[in-house]
């Protein structure tokens, strides 16, 4: 009998993708890794760099560089490309640059026969993720993007140094635009099977005189913050992308926040926006509604309004 292995293409040898392989490679989350980049020799040093990494462990993973035509039997793509950045420019500011560079690729790894999942990092990600899913031509289950997932990693980080507490005790997500409409539905937030609303209430000095709403904009600013100091963020996206990638392969039924197409749910269709979704080996399976407050939906909904104008930008390329 045939041995079946899982097979992961990277595009991108940039900070993401490289960093990214770095998580796949360590944690040994695939069997095969194609790491796909412009210019070759950068692509092979990456990767070489990579295997020397895998020279103490007892592994069977392979590692190499590689073409679009390497997608033909991938389980999964990664688009790990970037569009040029400079200071003050928002995500979505991105858009143009980075739709350009997708344009050009996604028919590319269509062209090899690619029949299988894509999961898109690549900012700005929920308009990125619709027009991956245009330019494909693939079930919307089966282009998913890291949505809000960063975010609410971040914000079980930032809740965990609160409360003193391990950052598994911490229920949290982020959800909408990855970016400067993202919205916490604060009603679904708990820590220890406690509501965070009703730890507040019970000791009203514990956000030191933040509202929930400066603890949002200090979400939204801690990236710029970050590019601003050191250039870029890497690390915590590549953890959340590999966590997804590992949900897929594994076919673990996890619940992520990612960026997802809802058919109704949440009263939204046919955008991508970060949303709970069960994550299994054919991708999306369903969504989660949570019981959002009147005024969490109405914040989802001003996130959505932001990004359907920013559909409405992109939707040349696709007919």
């Amino acid at each position: 009998m045939a041995i079946v292995r899982n097979k992961v293409a990277v595009i991108g040898a940039g900070h993401v993708g490289t960093t990214l392989c770095y998580h796949l490679a360590a944690a040994q989350v695939c069997d095969d890794l194609i790491l796909i980049n412009r210019n070759r020799d950068k692509a092979w040093a990456e990767v070489m760099d990579l295997r020397h990494s895998l020279g103490y462990t007892e592994t069977k993973m392979s590692i190499r560089e590689g073409t679009y035509a390497d997608c033909s039997d991938a389980d999964i793509v990664v688009l790990a490309v970037a569009a040029a950045y400079r200071e003050g420019m928002t995500r979505l500011d991105m858009l143009d640059n980075a739709a350009d560079i997708l344009t050009e690729i996604i028919p590319q790894v269509m062209a090899s026969g690619f029949d299988g999942i894509f999961v898109v990092i690549t900012n700005p990600v929920d308009s990125l993720t619709l027009l991956v899913q245009k330019l494909s031509g693939l079930p919307d289950t089966r282009v998913i993007g890291t949505g809000t997932s960063l975010d609410s990693a971040r914000l079980r980080v930032y809740l965990a140094d609160l409360m003193d507490v391990d950052v598994t005790s911490v229920n949290a997500m982020c959800l909408g635009e990855h970016g400067d409409s993202m919205m916490i539905p604060w009603s679904q937030v708990s820590v220890g099977a406690k509501k965070f609303t009703e730890i507040v209430d019970d000791n009203p000095s514990l956000l030191h005189g933040q509202s929930f709403d400066d603890i949002e904009q200090d979400l939204v600013q801690v990236a710029y913050n970050i590019v601003r100091h050191k250039g870029a963020t890497y690390y915590g996206i590549a953890s959340v992308a590999s966590r997804i990638i590992r949900a897929i392969l594994n076919d673990e039924n996890t619940v992520m926040p990612v960026s997802t197409m809802p058919h109704g749910e949440y009263g939204i269709r046919d955008l991508y926006l970060g949303l709970p979704a069960v994550l299994t080996g054919k991708g999306v399976k369903e969504l989660v509604e949570l019981h959002l407050t009147e005024e969490e939906q109405e914040r989802l909904n001003a996130s959505a309004e932001v990004l359907e104008k920013a559909k409405a930008r992109l939707q040349a390329r696709t007919r």
